[in-house]
């Protein structure tokens, strides 16, 4: 499970010129669910997400996390995250799960943050979706649930 995380200002998306979901201080989340993520997956992925350290504290440092801050997150799915590029031109996404599962595993990972007390937006499953946000710092982090660095 592959996730973008950006700490920003304010964020939403829009599907068929209706916002769907819209948040202020906090994170936008790029989801992508791969072949063979499961629940533990999930939880790995909340548990980094809502305790890194990426807020500013009154010293203008990193040191504060989702929770500390009481920030909110706009959950968007995106298989797209689990594109392989490596040959040729055109993408190949076998490794994203399908459908089905991306989806509950998706709704889960949305179900997970809110029984952490976090205020959560989200885009449509498999929409054509339009997502705007302010990038606060700019701060972005690539989170993966299967890779070691």
């Amino acid at each position: 499970m592959r996730a973008v995380v950006q700490r920003v200002r304010s964020a939403y998306v829009d599907v068929d010129q209706q916002t769907t979901g819209a948040i202020d201080h906090g994170l936008m989340v790029l989801l992508g669910v791969a072949t063979g993520d499961d629940s533990q997956d999930v939880a790995y992925l909340v548990d980094k997400m809502i305790n890194l350290r990426i807020f500013e504290d009154e010293a203008g440092k990193m040191n504060l996390s989702l929770l500390q801050v009481g920030g909110e997150v706009l959950a968007v799915s995106q298989f797209t995250l689990l594109a392989d590029c490596r040959k040729g031109r055109r993408p190949g996404f076998s490794n994203a799960a399908p459908p089905q599962i991306a989806n509950e595993l998706y709704q889960l990972f949305v179900s997970r943050l809110r029984d952490n007390n976090v205020k959560v937006e989200c885009g449509v499953f498999q929409a054509d979706m339009q997502v705007h946000l302010i990038n606060d710092g700019p701060v972005t982090l690539l989170l993966d649930s299967r890779k070691e660095f």
